[in-house]
């Protein structure tokens, strides 16, 4: 699958790389059957497709969230699957920054209510526990962590070619520090990611990158029933 997909999504790595222009984008999406539309006033894009009969959409636009500088990607799929799952991938740096954030609040006694501006993955970081396993390399640990409502949940989703996908990006790509989150959560994929510097290149890797973790949702955590 992870050679499939990558056939499908990524030009030859030889060639240098390319800046997300929107004609660039138009095009790209375009060869690969995917809906193209600018965000209103030109500021980002949005692309839509279809994923085992599953829609999904991967948007670019000013950041929703503090801990993410310029521009955001943002992607979201209603799956079926499993609506109490929940499975939180997030680059370890992005986990100790919030951490030490929310052990500041806590620590400080003049702050009595909750700041409805502080972003909800503080919350998750409280709510799931942290796993992890040595079929993956060591690599994936030093990058990442894996939070999750239950072990099973987290291993029948992560798999070996979504993980060699979050630790292989293409340059100039995202590296251990850029704020990443893939999650699911109430049936449905999420992804949100720091898209800086804005190329071609990332793009199609987020795009490899949350399409294949949709493909593992759907065959390890779907509540389909065969016909």
């Amino acid at each position: 699958m992870f050679e499939r997909l990558k056939k499908v999504f990524v030009r030859s790595e030889a060639q240098p790389p390319v800046a997300a222009r929107p004609d660039a984008v138009s095009e790209w999406a375009g060869t690969h059957g995917f809906s193209y539309a600018s965000q209103d006033k030109g500021a980002g894009f949005v692309l839509t497709g279809k994923l085992r009969g599953k829609s999904w959409k991967l948007e670019s636009g000013a950041a929703s969230r503090d801990y993410i500088a310029g521009e955001e990607l943002r992607a979201r799929a209603a799956l079926d699957i499993n609506e109490d799952v929940a499975v939180l991938i997030m680059n370890r740096p992005l986990k100790e920054s919030l951490e030490k954030r929310a052990y500041a609040i806590y620590t400080d006694t003049l702050q009595t209510t909750a700041d409805p501006s502080l972003p909800e993955e503080m919350r998750w970081l409280a709510m799931y526990e942290e796993f992890g396993w040595s079929s993956l390399v060591p690599e994936f640990w030093e990058r990442y962590t894996v939070l999750a409502d239950r072990r099973e949940n987290a291993l029948a989703w992560l798999d070996s070619n979504l993980a060699e996908l979050l630790l292989h990006w293409p340059e100039p790509g995202p590296d251990m520090q850029t704020p990443f989150i893939l999650m699911l959560l109430r049936g449905k994929a999420y992804l949100r990611m720091q898209y800086s510097p804005p190329s071609i290149a990332t793009l199609q890797h987020a795009a490899i990158v949350y399409t294949s973790a949709c493909e593992s949702a759907l065959s390890g955590l779907s509540t389909d029933i065969p016909l």
